[in-house]
């Protein structure tokens, strides 16, 4: 059996063949275009095409997204991964930042009692850093929080990306975030992961960005 072929393509292009491939494999979809565009970015993230299955998108979640990051919202992140992975560029245009509280020391020091993890005590600390999307992939106990925080009434993100990877607590507290009446973007089982948190934000930024134009 021969090798397969190399694609000879510029740098410039790779992106739109990607997505021509994704779109030629996937076929048609239910997805409005927005979510479609946010799903698309996921697949190419991740190069699993389960995300058109398993992704999930509350009707008011683009809308809101929008509003918030056109309003200058913060985008608080559970790990420094999904910080560094996030266009700085287009968020900076609308006057917003990414933050991400896990590795400060304050932060440690909370979560020291052993009371709550780091990724618990991380977003305690946030609620008051005027966050219009929380984007969740790595921790459960992260997205729980966020969770409990806005039933209590104290946080109040504009929409919650809920995508965590693994096998304690992933699926479950997705199937949680999918059940309420809240804005959220969530990818039920057990597949997500920063990648995919990553990916939705930034197919997010661009929407904003093409509709802000």
């Amino acid at each position: 059996m021969g090798l397969p072929e190399i694609q000879k393509i510029g740098p410039l292009e790779i992106e739109a063949e990607s997505f021509r491939i994704i779109e030629s494999e996937l076929g048609p979809t239910d997805f409005t275009e927005e979510e479609f565009a946010v799903v698309r970015r996921c697949i190419h993230a991740t190069g699993d095409f389960s995300f058109a299955d398993n992704m999930r998108f509350h009707p008011e979640a683009i809308k809101a997204a929008l509003m918030a990051l056109r309003g200058g919202k913060n985008i608080l992140v559970d790990v420094n991964m999904a910080a560094s992975g996030i266009s700085k560029a287009l968020l900076k245009k609308f006057g917003g930042k990414v933050i991400c509280r896990v590795a400060e020391a304050e932060t440690v020091d909370q979560a020291g009692n052993g009371t709550m993890t780091r990724s618990e005590a991380a977003v305690e600390r946030a609620i008051n850093d005027n966050i219009g999307i929380v984007a969740v992939g790595n921790a459960p106990t992260a997205l729980l929080k966020v969770m409990d925080l806005i039933e209590q009434g104290t946080f109040t993100p504009d929409l919650v990306i809920g995508v965590p990877v693994g096998f304690v607590n992933a699926l479950e507290s997705k199937a949680l975030l999918a059940s309420k009446s809240y804005p959220y973007i969530t990818s039920l089982g057990r597949k997500g992961g920063t990648p995919v948190a990553v990916a939705a934000v930034n197919a997010l930024l661009r929407l904003a960005a093409a509709e802000n134009q």
